[in-house]
């Protein structure tokens, strides 16, 4: 690992400062979990790392807010978030999908600003916050901006923040009504990296699909939404038959990608099926009180 220079600013306004000459050699850093692999393979080298723990610790709560959202912190842990009554209430599957997230040694360091900057599609994260209908706040020398988590990435590793931006929280709107599942394909340990992540959001009336949201990633270059399964579903009878017409769907609107952890071939089968499973899981999870 190259030499490097460790700022901590104390405030968010310096550390965008710090951050505001376009250099690409100074780059943000908070838990640093994916950043220090890159260091120290070679892949990134850079000059100065501004270290971000030292703002303020609001930055790192997670809580209610009046309207019904969810407002999660950029510097909180993954732990923190996995183990948080607030969010579990707001949206219980963060606390089961954190439980396959890398390992407790991982999620007590990374935090949830880090990983939906990062930009790797193979990250859980993302695509559970994007199906959630999440917002990052982005803050600059322009001042905050909201971005829909499906709508942060342009390419793999490549993201819409600017040089001079932070992530400083997420927002999750109310989930009333809703069920959200996230399945998690791996090839290795349970806790690995995903051959396919996949997050369905599920409201049914009467039997009758009034709702959802369907995210795929890992096997895809950067998360995407799937919006041709989801004309597919909303407003039908939740049954299998509907659900195997979404998944078909899926498959053919998702171009995925081969990579170490499977063909792209593999990939779409494992789209067209797990889909279908995805949302058999949600329709019973939604049918219950």
């Amino acid at each position: 690992m190259s030499r490097f220079e460790l700022i901590t600013p104390r405030t968010l306004s310096e550390a965008i400062a710090l951050l505001g000459d376009g250099d690409p050699e100074v780059r943000p850093y908070s838990g640093g979990t994916a950043m220090m692999l890159m260091m120290k393979t070679g892949v990134f080298q850079p000059r100065v790392l501004v270290n971000l723990r030292g703002l303020d610790a609001a930055y790192g709560r997670i809580e209610a807010m009046p309207d019904g959202r969810l407002r999660i912190g950029a510097l909180a842990t993954l732990s923190a978030l996995e183990h948080s009554a607030v969010a579990s209430k707001h949206a219980p599957i963060f606390p089961r999908m954190l439980k396959r997230l890398a390992n407790v040694r991982v999620r007590n360091v990374a935090r949830v600003g880090g990983a939906l900057a990062h930009g790797d599609p193979h990250m859980d994260l993302p695509p559970v916050l994007a199906c959630l209908g999440g917002e990052a706040l982005l803050s600059g020398p322009e001042g905050e901006r909201r971005v829909p988590v499906e709508g942060l990435y342009t390419g793999y590793y490549e993201t819409v923040l600017h040089a001079d931006e932070v992530i400083t929280a997420v927002e999750v709107p109310d989930q009333a009504g809703l069920t959200t599942v996230y399945l998690k394909m791996t090839t290795r340990s349970a806790d690995d990296w995903p051959a396919l992540g996949l997050a369905v959001a599920l409201r049914c009336a009467e039997g009758v699909i009034q709702d959802c949201r369907l995210v795929v990633s890992a096997a895809t270059e950067t998360l995407r939404r799937l919006p041709g399964a989801e004309r597919e579903l909303i407003g039908r009878i939740a049954d299998d038959a509907i659900f195997r017409r979404a998944g078909d769907a899926a498959a053919e609107e998702t171009e995925t990608m081969s990579d170490a952890l499977g063909s792209a071939e593999y990939k779409t089968q494992l789209l067209r099926v797990q889909l279908r499973r995805a949302l058999q899981q949600a329709l019973v999870e939604n049918r219950q009180p």
